[in-house]
C-alpha cells in the first residue's frame, strides 16, 4: 500500500480554555501533501481553533503539530493564514498590502512589488493595485487577502471561511477560483467552511468534526469528477450523493 505523504500531521491535540471549556479532544489528523482539506462541523466544534493551534496562532494545551516532517511551536513561514475578516491595514494599497509578508521578511521593495503584482493578476485585481481597502468590495478585499498569503510562498495555505462575508454569486466565483489556483500552486490547503455543498466542490478531503468538544467524527474523500463545467458538476449524481452522506451525518447534531 502506498503511504501518503503528510505535509502536515496533527497528533494528539487538546485544547482547553480558561474556566475548563474543553474545544478540541484527542484530535489525531493526516493533511496529504498538495491536497485541498476542510474542515467541516456545526458551530461550535472547534474548527477555527484547530486552524489556529496549526497555524500557530494558539497554543494547545497538549499534543503536537508537525510540519514538513519537524514540530512547530508557532507561527512558521512554511504556513500563510487567510483571515475572515481580511486583516488589511486600511492606510495602504493593495499592492502594500498583498507584499505586506515579503517586507516583513526584507525583500528588496522592487522584487516584494513584482511578486505582489503577479499575485494580484492571478486574483483577479489588475488595475487595483494603487486603491486602498474601504475603496474595495468585500470580495475584493478577501482576494487581497488571498494573494498576500499566495506571495510569500507558503507550502501550507489555511482559510478561515474566506467566502461567508460575500454574496452567493461571489462565492461559487470563488470556489471556482480557489479550483483554478489550486491547479496552478503546488501548495496544500486547509480550509473551513461551514457549508456542506462548498466542502464537496472543491476539497480533496473532508474532516467532519463532532460538537464540543471536537472530536474526529468522520473523513470523508468525494469522488467528484472535475472535468465538466461549475454547473455540472454540481447536477453531478456523485456531487449530490456526498452532499447527501455528509448531511446526515451532521444532521444528528443540529439542535
Amino acid at each position: 500500500m502506498t503511504q501518503v505523504d503528510n505535509i502536515v500531521e496533527v497528533r494528539r491535540i487538546n485544547k482547553v480554555y480558561p474556566g475548563g471549556l474543553l474545544a478540541l479532544q484527542d484530535i489525531d489528523l493526516g493533511f496529504p501533501r498538495g491536497a485541498l482539506t476542510t474542515l467541516l462541523g456545526p458551530s461550535g466544534c472547534g474548527k477555527t481553533t484547530l486552524l489556529k493551534i496549526i497555524a500557530g496562532l494558539l497554543d494547545a494545551t497538549s499534543g503536537e503539530i508537525w510540519v514538513n516532517g519537524d514540530v512547530v511551536a508557532g507561527p512558521g513561514p512554511e504556513r500563510a493564514f487567510v483571515f475572515q475578516d481580511f486583516a488589511l491595514m486600511p492606510w495602504a494599497t493593495v499592492l502594500r498590502n498583498a507584499a505586506f509578508g515579503l517586507e516583513l521578511r526584507g525583500m528588496p521593495k522592487r522584487q516584494r512589488e513584482q511578486i505582489a503584482r503577479d499575485y494580484i493578476a492571478q486574483v483577479g485585481l489588475t488595475g487595483f493595485e494603487n486603491k486602498y481597502p474601504h475603496e474595495l468590495s468585500g470580495g475584493m478585499r478577501q482576494r487581497v487577502g488571498l494573494a498576500r498569503a499566495l506571495a510569500v510562498n507558503a507550502d501550507v495555505l489555511l482559510l478561515d471561511e474566506p467566502f461567508s462575508a460575500v454574496d452567493e454569486q461571489t462565492r461559487r466565483k470563488f470556489q471556482e477560483d480557489l479550483l483554478r489556483l489550486r491547479g496552478i500552486e503546488n501548495k496544500t490547503f486547509i480550509f473551513v467552511t461551514h457549508s456542506i455543498e462548498e466542502a464537496v466542490y472543491v476539497s480533496d478531503q473532508i474532516i467532519l468534526l463532532s460538537p464540543r468538544p471536537g472530536r474526529v467524527s468522520q473523513i470523508v474523500a468525494p469522488k467528484i469528477d472535475r472535468s465538466g463545467t461549475p454547473d455540472e458538476i454540481r447536477r453531478d449524481r456523485q456531487y449530490l450523493d456526498t452532499v447527501e452522506e455528509i448531511w446526515q451525518g451532521l444532521r444528528l447534531y443540529v439542535d
